[in-house]
């Protein structure tokens, strides 16, 4: 199926995704925020320029897209036919450098944590949110 805009509507729109301050990352920084944690964003110091950094909880948060880091087994996640030879190269190639960078974030002794986009918008959202607090809790210093 052809696309239904031109090449250069369709670059425009590109362009316009953002890699910051995205829907999901909004929601859960108001949310630790409400909880009553306190965070740094985006520190490239650290592997992946993760997206929330915790210092006291030696914690990183990664907000991942699901179609653009290659969620498996979701909804989210459907590469499209059109232009497959360069899009599967690129998801693949970004779940490729996010697990180099969990493994070296580990290795620095940082605490992982990853929220899918999906979790955000499903009907379980408070939930998912809940668990994050939780697992956060079981690091306090």
């Amino acid at each position: 199926m052809a696309d239904v805009h031109s090449k250069e509507v369709r670059s425009y729109n590109m362009s316009r995704i953002k890699g910051k301050d995205t829907k999901p990352e909004m929601l859960v920084r108001k949310f630790l925020h409400a909880n009553g944690f306190r965070y740094k964003l985006h520190d490239k110091t650290l592997p992946g320029k993760p997206d929330i950094v915790l210092p006291k909880y030696k914690t990183v948060i990664f907000i991942h897209g699901c179609f653009w880091h290659g969620h498996k087994n979701c909804k989210y996640n459907k590469i499209p036919i059109r232009n497959y030879k360069y899009w599967f190269p690129k998801i693949s190639g970004n779940a490729q450098r996010d697990k180099k960078n969990l493994k070296v974030l580990r290795k620095m002794n940082w605490k992982v944590l990853l929220v899918w986009e999906c979790n955000l918008y499903s009907k379980k959202r408070e939930q998912h949110l809940d668990n994050l607090i939780g697992l956060l809790k079981l690091n306090l210093p």
